[in-house]
């Protein structure tokens, strides 16, 4: 278990941290929480994570996708009762919420809770659901950033799968950051693609049912396509577009 250091600094870092309620406790800063567990084995850094926090403010953030079982293996082993938050666009595979259902089960996760695009938001900006094409930034924004903004909202920090092997805008995340509003854990951003496929031999994991079919990364349905072996894994997201993140990860959550 990784060891943290005093909380000494604390208070000036929570100062300058948008309170996410009336009586936000003092946290270590993100540099400080990255220096700790910039060498942690995933399971270390969200138990840090718990420590820091207390479950109660702690989320974690799940796509369900291909590589997911493998954090949620690994958050599961540590608490199974923390918030895990899904966003279920309305533009997903049907095999994703399968999937969902699958590892719920399968990993006895406590708190899954599937998040939904305002009405009114798609009511007003996507009425004929073909903003994923004209506007395919808006489109995130409304069916997964804005969404995510709110469902963090009673929470201090949170939990993703971002890995550096994956490229691209994540080549360089820290394990721990601060994402404007509260701290953000990576604990797979030293991960290999090996280490991922270890934990899913080791566990018994079940593999996305789209992965059989050729597709190495899985989000919404209009903007998912299949990649080859040669590819990254994110090749078939937003195929033929400049676009590589859906924006919860490069945009501000408060």
């Amino acid at each position: 278990m990784t060891s943290l250091p005093d909380n000494k600094s604390a208070a000036s870092s929570a100062a300058t941290r948008p309170a996410s309620t009336s009586a936000t406790p003092a946290f270590l800063s993100a540099s400080t929480l990255n220096d700790a567990l910039r060498d942690a084995s995933p399971a270390d850094v969200i138990e840090a994570a718990l420590r820091t926090v207390g479950r109660e403010r702690l989320a974690l953030v799940s796509s369900f996708g291909t590589e997911s079982a493998a954090l949620l293996k690994v958050m599961a082993d540590v608490d199974p009762a923390i918030a895990v938050i899904f966003l279920d666009t309305g533009w997903l595979f049907e095999e994703t919420l399968a999937y969902r259902d699958t590892l719920i089960s399968v990993l006895g996760l406590k708190d899954v809770r599937s998040i939904q695009p305002s009405e009114d938001a798609l009511k007003h900006k996507d009425p004929d659901r073909e903003l994923w094409f004209t506007d395919p930034d808006a489109c995130c924004r409304i069916r997964k950033v804005e969404p995510l903004a709110r469902a963090l909202t009673p929470f201090d920090a949170w939990i993703n799968g971002r890995k550096r092997f994956q490229g691209g805008l994540r080549v360089d995340i820290p394990v721990v950051e601060d994402d404007g509003a509260r701290l953000k854990f990576n604990p797979f951003a030293n991960a290999s693609r090996a280490d991922i496929e270890a934990i899913y031999a080791s566990a018994k994991l079940p593999p996305h049912p789209l992965v059989a079919s050729g597709f190495l990364s899985v989000g919404c349905m209009p903007c998912t396509s299949r990649a080859s072996a040669d590819e990254d894994a994110r090749a078939g997201r937003w195929r033929g577009r400049a676009k590589t993140e859906c924006g919860i990860h490069t945009m501000k959550t408060s």
